[in-house]
């Protein structure tokens, strides 16, 4: 065999594989390829075709291509729209390739033009046995494959000589184009011969498994749609003959109802129903509203109950595991444990939750359901005001169903799960009813075991249900539902309590919903610290996780784009993170003045300072109140001007100073509206200030209401205040006498460095406020 090595323009084939005999048209868009075929032209039309090992590959270099090709004539070329030229392609030979001589501005190469004209095919019987198998697997293959025309695979089977009908039969086989790849690359003729064989007997079996594949689904498919006109032809013939499918259901029902752990009450209606439901065959619409209703009984849980865990140790452990503090809640519901281990039964409390936003009331009633082990489940009452969400509605109704506590005890599936009403101070009521004495009955443990919902018409026991209720405030929960519930206060959280939060909570929590971990990004306390009090201003934790989730984002970004192993924030570093500071603390006074006092004051995001101004000028008596103060500050300054003319032979204030002099009282913030009782020891202490010339003491602050007879009277909100006072650096606080049992309550990490002076009346407020000249 002679082999003779040309150099000739080259085209790189994506996704097809030109076999010799075989006479094709491709297209080609690439500039490389197109002036590799204007070239061919050019010199005598032959040009080599080679096929690309990965078809994406747009500037493929040797070791891209395959070994093999094929050496072809160019027939016809006709450009197209869009720089895209069509050429007819006729394939005379294989060529393997020994290099690429150049790129640009074409692909020409090295080929070794392979020639099969010296190939002796024995004429014995093998030889034509050879050519007799090949020409019987391409017809079962054609038979089979079912796209090849009658006309060419008679052409094949005209075709003599075995070296030719193996090139025609691989040209015209649609197989695909790794295939040919692999008939093509063998440049020995026999093992060419044996891969076309094994690649004509795989395909025909591939078929053939696939046309199985096909009947048994064809089969299937008509089983089914046979099976389908069948039911069809029964329903008719039992709808003819007046049965029907709902005697089976019925059969159903009754062996359900019979299981069923339940009243005997519960079962006889059960049983009536069942008969109104076989009565009801010719009213499909009477028989769907049976039928819900039937099998909205038979889930409810009405003696099903989960068992009691009385293990107060593991409930200690998993309370301290999910919440830092509250305290009182804990203590409250290891007692209820304790009186539950001893009577074996108990009444299950109603606690009310009541405190600001994001301290934690509703994820505390997950945490109890876990330390029981009993279901939880949830009712969000925020602005519902129909009755019937809570009653259900009659089953009259179309699209009745059962009220929402009916069916939270349908999910929990047991009768005594703990149950979550949350929000209960936003329920609303308008014309369909009054919601909050819709609740009455609920949450009455002396009624609640008979609880009557008006789909189920069958009393509900909810005496064994652990019923958690969360608010924000009381001021809108009607008095009659308050009495029925035992309020436990959940109070702002110490910046201490917040560290502790976040460090045991928040941070490890956030860490992990952003696909960090723990070695990856770390916070330093002073940085928790900053987070806490210039970052944020809230009685809760929701702002903190807020701004924790912001950073643990940051971080993510940061060491995906900057390889970083480990990103630590610090208290320098943190407004990279976070931005300028939002909140900053209004610290005492500098020095003492005259007519300025620091009051205390509770808000929905914990505690402030209010630094009340008065101002005296010749006027006409007139008292002038300005920084946006409600009614009753209005009417506290007023009772302090009446206190101060009281006493003011005392003070030795001239008898007809105040008909002589305006008073002007201001305080900051005039755009924040401002209301409440316990600025009345304040205000009346800074006007009696500026109308003596006696100075204040800059370190202190002070709450409390005052009377006509200078009688301290109790405020609330005193630990927020406290803390407020804390954080503005002031170190004597004056608080009304009988909120001393409020104070010693307190832990030391909040009264620690406060001196905290309770006054009885306002002379001993004006001897610690005033700093008279002796």
């Amino acid at each position: 065999m002679k082999n003779e090595t040309q150099s000739l323009p080259m085209v790189a084939l994506r996704g097809m594989t030109i076999m010799p005999e075989m006479v094709v048209h491709f297209d080609i868009s690439r500039n490389q390829s197109i002036a590799a075929v204007q070239e061919a032209m050019v010199e005598d039309q032959k040009i080599f075709l080679i096929t690309q090992r990965d078809a994406e590959d747009e500037k493929p270099k040797q070791e891209d291509l395959f070994e093999v090709g094929t050496v072809g004539t160019i027939k016809q070329i006709v450009k197209l729209p869009r720089h895209i030229v069509r050429v007819l392609v006729a394939g005379e030979g294989r060529g393997v390739l020994q290099s690429i001589e150049y790129e640009e501005p074409y692909m020409r190469a090295r080929v070794v033009v392979i020639d099969d004209s010296e190939i002796t095919i024995p004429e014995d019987l093998n030889g034509e046995a050879m050519e007799r198998s090949l020409k019987d697997m391409f017809v079962d293959f054609a038979a089979k494959n079912g796209k090849m025309s009658k006309e060419s695979v008679a052409q094949i089977l005209e075709v003599q000589g075995l070296i030719k009908l193996v090139d025609e039969v691989a040209a015209n086989t649609p197989l695909p184009y790794k295939d040919l790849q692999e008939i093509l690359n063998e440049t020995d003729f026999w093992k060419r011969y044996e891969t076309l064989a094994f690649k004509l007997v795989n395909e025909v079996q591939i078929m053939d498994i696939k046309e199985q594949i096909q009947i048994k689904v064809k089969e299937r498919v008509d089983k089914h749609q046979k099976e389908y006109i069948l039911r069809e032809q029964l329903k008719l013939i039992r709808e003819e003959l007046g049965d029907d499918t709902t005697l089976s259901d019925a059969d159903e029902f009754e062996k359900a109802a019979k299981s069923l752990k339940a009243s005997r009450e519960v079962k006889e209606k059960l049983t009536k129903e069942i008969g109104r439901f076989k009565n009801s065959l010719n009213s499909p619409a009477e028989t769907g509203v049976i039928r819900t209703y039937i099998e909205t009984l038979l889930e409810m849980p009405w003696d099903k109950a989960a068992k009691d865990s009385r293990d107060i140790e593991y409930a200690r452990k998993v309370l301290a595991e999910d919440h830092y503090g509250l305290e009182q809640v804990k203590e409250r519901v290891l007692e209820f444990l304790a009186v539950r281990s001893l009577t074996k039964k108990g009444e299950s409390p109603i606690l009310c939750l009541v405190g600001p936003p994001g301290t934690g009331k509703t994820s505390i009633a997950k945490s109890l359901a876990r330390a029981l082990k009993k279901p939880y489940v949830r009712i969000s009452l925020g602005g519902i005001r129909d009755e019937a969400e809570i009653r259900g509605h009659r089953k009259t109704y179309v699209g009745a169903m059962p009220g929402r506590v009916a069916d939270a005890m349908k999910t929990a599936g047991v009768k005594n799960p703990v149950m979550l009403l949350d929000e209960i101070d936003k329920v609303s009521k308008d014309y369909k009813g009054d919601t909050f004495s819709a609740l009455l009955e609920v949450l009455d443990s002396e009624q609640n075991s008979k609880f009557r919902d008006h789909y189920l018409e069958l009393p509900l026991d909810l005496s064994e249900v652990l019923f958690i209720t969360t608010a924000n405030t009381l001021q809108t929960i009607p008095r009659p539902l308050l009495d029925r519930m035992e309020v436990i206060e959940i109070s702002s959280y110490t910046e201490n309590e917040k560290m502790h939060i976040a460090v045991e909570h928040l941070i490890p929590k956030q860490i992990q919903k952003h696909g960090l971990k723990p070695e990856q990004l770390s916070f330093s306390k002073q940085a928790i610290w900053k987070m806490a009090r210039n970052y944020t201003k809230e009685a809760g934790v929701r702002q903190l996780e807020r701004k924790i989730a912001d950073i643990c984002r940051k971080a993510t970004k940061e060491i995906l784009t900057t390889k970083k192993k480990k990103v630590i924030i610090t208290e320098k570093n943190i407004h990279k993170y976070l931005g300028k500071e939002k909140y900053t603390y209004k610290m005492a006074n500098p020095v003492d003045e005259v007519g300025i006092v620091r009051g205390l004051a509770w808000t929905s995001v914990g505690g402030d300072t209010l630094q009340i101004e008065v101002n005296v000028m010749p006027g006409k008596g007139e008292i002038m109140l300005t920084g946006k103060l409600g009614d009753v500050m209005k009417e506290s300054a007023r009772t302090g001007i009446s206190y101060i003319r009281s006493v003011s032979e005392q003070y030795q204030i001239a008898q007809d100073f105040l008909e002589k002099h305006d008073i002007h009282v201001h305080i900051p913030e005039g755009a924040v509206p401002k209301d409440g009782p316990s600025a009345g020891i304040t205000m009346a202490t800074a006007m009696l200030s500026a109308i003596t010339g006696y100075k204040v003491r800059a370190d202190l602050a002070m709450t409390g209401e005052v009377t006509l007879r200078g009688r301290v009277l109790p405020v609330g909100g005193l630990k927020e205040k406290l803390l407020a006072a804390k954080n503005a650096g002031i170190k004597t606080v004056l608080v009304p006498g009988k909120n001393q049992a409020d104070v010693e309550e307190l832990s030391s990490e909040i009264t620690k460095g406060l001196e905290i002076l309770p006054v009885e009346n306002m002379d001993e407020v004006l001897k610690s406020a005033l700093i008279t000249e002796e």
